[in-house]
């Protein structure tokens, strides 16, 4: 799939000024949620962001967000649709180190995503998630060759691919009662706003910081 199709080029335009992680690492962590809850709006993704420390996506990130996970949603419900489902990751028109960086990144983001849901495992989606993990401990140098070539990767972002598949089947939950944020007022200031108007002191620690901000390795 080109980058013009997968919405790689669309991704990478929109958020292009917003650096916190990379679009495959969001996009992982986006379908992670999507595969145990159901789509929310923007505000509510706005504030789970905000949980997370995350910077203030653009209005148009933010759409595109909100979008692209309902469309997620819509797919992985149908059993055929569902296995048509793609990380979002460059096509093979880049070089193998750039893919699999973003695969590793996708994967990364995928568990950060399903674990703030919160949601049981059964032993075949523990494996799984136990294999995923090894797909985000990946280290490699910017001039060190993939160990397998073109080969490996493609098994390795087959097997990524077919994770939220496998993981769509179960029962979604509303991100609003997540543990994460629940019984925070979704309709209520963000920090950054209270920051502004002097009712919060300037700096908060943050809440969770495993996404590996600005660390694109």
């Amino acid at each position: 799939m080109n980058d013009n199709i997968s919405g790689w080029n669309t991704w990478s335009t929109v958020f292009e000024e917003w650096t916190d992680v990379t679009i495959s690492e969001l996009h992982g962590f986006m379908t992670g949620m999507m595969t145990a809850c159901d789509a929310p709006d923007e505000q509510v993704w706005a504030t789970v962001l905000e949980e997370l420390s995350f910077s203030p996506l653009p209005e148009p990130a933010l759409t595109l967000l909100a979008e692209e996970a309902e469309d997620t949603v819509f797919q992985l419900k149908d059993k055929d649709d569902a296995y048509a489902f793609a990380p979002l990751v460059p096509d093979d028109e880049h070089d193998l180190y750039e893919r699999v960086m973003a695969l590793k990144q996708w994967s990364n983001g995928f568990m950060t995503g399903f674990g703030i849901t919160d949601s049981h495992l059964t032993s075949e989606e523990n494996e799984m998630l136990i294999d995923l993990a090894k797909i985000g401990g990946i280290r490699l140098e910017d001039d060190e060759d993939f160990e397998g070539g073109e080969e490996s990767y493609l098994h390795l972002y087959e097997f990524a691919r077919m994770v939220p598949v496998s993981f769509a089947t179960r029962p979604r939950k509303p991100v609003k009662d997540l543990p994460l944020i629940a019984g925070l007022a979704i309709d209520a200031k963000t920090t950054k706003e209270l920051q502004a108007e002097g009712k919060l002191p300037k700096r908060i620690p943050p809440v969770i910081d495993i996404m590996n901000k600005n660390n694109p390795s």
